[in-house]
């Protein structure tokens, strides 16, 4: 199968879209958006850092010939769990639970920012069923909202040490789709011993999206907040089922 000229991004500590290299792939492009999230390291927060994270937590082994990984940055905002300092998140919460009310406006604002992102790749003629969306941290969050409230004809999604709020925008806009509608499918994984994202949190989130008809798959690693090597390599086996190569 011939050759096709594609953009590769690799993501900046800034607030603006990231720099743009070129590369070549086969004509069965997809397209996987990883949104970090706030991870053990300050770096981590940011796209080239999540990238590098990713990169030493499978040895160098997430990675795929018809494909590109794009790591978006989140803006710099002022985050209220850290009293109001400045960091790269992708919406603020009034406290890192899912007992209290979504910060609607931060969420809002990112999901039109990442629709736009989406819909430049569809104008250059990537099909939304080649397309993941994905994080880990806040930003698997981040990933629910945009692809259950707006992208419901993307290929499929995932969220690594992930939670949504009691009450969430995506569990009301599910329950209004009507019942037995195409759903993108769902890969979730939780550390057993996270101790910011409490492992019953990520489990009360899978069990709510069950229940408004999203079907996917629930795994729970021996680690903390963090990735490894089993865990991608799971979700690496799970993004190829989803856009295979032909």
């Amino acid at each position: 199968m011939g050759g096709k000229h594609c953009c590769v991004v690799g993501c900046t500590n800034s607030t603006t879209w990231p720099k743009v290299y070129t590369g070549r792939v086969q004509e069965g492009l997809g397209y996987l958006y990883c949104c970090p999230g706030p991870g053990p390291e300050p770096e981590s927060d940011t796209g080239d850092g999540v990238s590098e994270w990713v990169t030493m937590a499978s040895r160098g082994e997430f990675h795929f010939p018809h494909a590109k990984v794009l790591y978006p940055t989140a803006p710099l905002r002022h985050y209220t769990p850290m009293g109001g300092a400045m960091s790269n998140v992708w919406f603020d919460r009034m406290q890192i639970s899912p007992t209290v009310p979504e910060h609607s406006q931060s969420v809002e604002a990112m999901c039109a920012n990442l629709s736009t992102l989406i819909q430049e790749q569809v104008a250059n003629g990537i099909p939304k069923s080649r397309i993941i969306i994905g994080g880990f941290s806040m930003g698997g969050a981040m990933a629910l909202h945009l692809t259950y409230r707006f992208h419901r004809d993307v290929a499929g999604v995932f969220a690594l040490s992930s939670f949504l709020n009691n009450g969430s925008a995506v569990y009301k806009e599910l329950e209004s789709v009507p019942k037995n509608s195409p759903l993108p499918p769902l890969f979730y994984c939780q550390g057993e011993k996270d101790e910011l994202a409490l492992p019953i949190w990520a489990e009360n989130t899978f069990s709510q999206l069950s229940a408004v008809g999203v079907q996917g798959v629930f795994k729970k690693y021996p680690i903390y907040h963090e990735l490894n090597k089993a865990e991608l390599g799971a979700l690496q086996t799970w993004i190829k089922g989803r856009i295979p190569e032909s």
